[in-house]
């Protein structure tokens, strides 16, 4: 099992303070009431594509749940933990994308957009959902309704941004990382 280091802490900290600024951008759908094009949904992809399921997975809990409190007075539990669920599926893969290592290529890429597709679809079309009614008895209809809008909006910024921001590190941070272990 890999081990939890600096990287890793620094990766934490960072991904979760740019989670919480990322959470007041976002491009409203119109469509359906609370839901929207954040990019803080590619963000967190790509941080546990690079950084596997534990920054991934915490990068998701703690950022959503801190923005919501910060942001909006109050945190929907129901819609954290569906966060976490997208850092940890996708972090699983992190080694199959080979980001960190320079080779996120065409098929790194493809089975990057696999995996963000389906975990997005367990979050947004199954947990979020059903914890929204579990939690706060909300509406049956309209829980499914954000949740797949939800679901399209987060695959569509994270196959456009998520990518760009692998390509991006695997072709330049990867090569050259800032990090390093003093004596």
């Amino acid at each position: 099992m890999k081990k939890f280091g600096i990287k890793e802490v620094v990766a934490t900290g960072i991904g979760t303070a740019l989670f919480i600024v990322l959470t007041e951008v976002q491009i409203p759908l119109g469509i359906i009431p609370n839901t929207s094009l954040q990019p803080r949904a590619a963000v967190l992809a790509f941080l546990a594509a690079v950084f596997g399921p534990v920054v991934g997975g915490i990068v998701g809990i703690l950022g959503h749940a801190l923005g919501d409190a910060m942001f909006y007075g109050s945190i929907w539990w129901s819609w954290v933990i569906p966060e976490a669920v997208i850092g940890i599926g996708v972090g699983l893969f992190a080694k199959k994308y080979q980001i960190k290592e320079g080779g996120f290529d065409r098929k790194a890429i493809v089975l990057f957009n696999i995996v963000q597709i389906v975990t997005n679809a367990v979050a947004w079309i199954l947990v979020a959902p059903v914890l929204d009614i579990v939690i706060y008895s909300e509406p049956t209809n309209k829980v499914f309704a954000q949740g797949a809008c939800a679901f399209v909006a987060n695959i569509i910024i994270t196959a456009i941004l998520g990518t760009l921001l692998g390509m991006g590190y695997t072709k330049i941070g990867a090569k050259s990382s800032s990090l390093t272990k003093e004596d």
